[in-house]
C-alpha cells in the first residue's frame, strides 16, 4: 500500500495534506479524490452568498510527486 496526499485547491489557495491516506490502487485514489471534490463543491454552494464562477481541485501526490488532478469549474448564471 502506498500513501497518497490530497492537496485542496480553491481558486488561488492551496491547502497541503500533511497526513495522507493509504491506498492499494489508483482506482480507489481517484474515487476518493472525486468524492472529496464533490463535498468541497457542495460546501461551497451552501457557504457562499453568491459567486459566478469558481475553480476547485484535488491534486493528488505520492512520495515521488504528482499522481493526478480532479477538478471542477462551477459556474452559476442568473438571469433574474
Amino acid at each position: 500500500m502506498a500513501v497518497y496526499y490530497f492537496d485542496l485547491r480553491d481558486e488561488d489557495a492551496l491547502l497541503l495534506d500533511e497526513e495522507g491516506l493509504e491506498f492499494s490502487n489508483l482506482r480507489d485514489v481517484q474515487e476518493e479524490a472525486a468524492k472529496s471534490l464533490a463535498d468541497m463543491a457542495r460546501d461551497a454552494v451552501h457557504g457562499a452568498r453568491h459567486f459566478s464562477t469558481r475553480y476547485m481541485a484535488i491534486e493528488v501526490r505520492d512520495e515521488e510527486g504528482p499522481v493526478m488532478q480532479v477538478r471542477v469549474n462551477f459556474e452559476v448564471t442568473r438571469w433574474q
